[in-house]
C-alpha cells in the first residue's frame, strides 16, 4: 500500500470511529430511557422484547492488596502478557 492509501484508510477508519462512537452515545441514550421507565422494576415486557435489569454480584481479586499483604503469593501468581497495541493517533 502507498502512503496515500494508508491515509487514505486512516482518514476512512477516523470517520467509521467516530459513526461508531455517535452510535454507541445513542443507544446508551436509549438504554437510561428505558431504565428511568423501569424505575426499580427488574423486568418489562414491550410487545415481542422481554428487558431485564437485574443487579449482578461480583467477586473479584484485589490484586494490590494481595500484593501488599503477601508480595510472595501475588509475585508467583502473576503472569505476564505481552500484546500488540494498534493506535491511531
Amino acid at each position: 500500500m502507498s502512503m496515500n492509501e494508508i491515509e487514505s484508510k486512516v482518514r476512512e477508519l477516523r470517520q467509521l470511529q467516530a459513526l461508531i462512537e455517535e452510535a454507541e452515545q445513542e443507544a446508551e441514550a436509549i438504554k437510561d430511557a428505558i431504565k428511568a421507565h423501569m424505575g426499580d422494576s427488574e423486568e418489562l415486557r414491550a410487545g415481542e422484547y422481554k428487558i431485564t435489569w437485574k443487579a449482578v454480584t461480583a467477586s473479584r481479586l484485589d490484586t494490590a492488596a494481595l500484593r501488599k499483604a503477601l508480595p510472595d503469593v501475588a509475585a508467583a501468581f502473576t503472569k505476564t502478557t505481552t500484546t500488540r497495541r494498534f493506535c491511531v493517533a
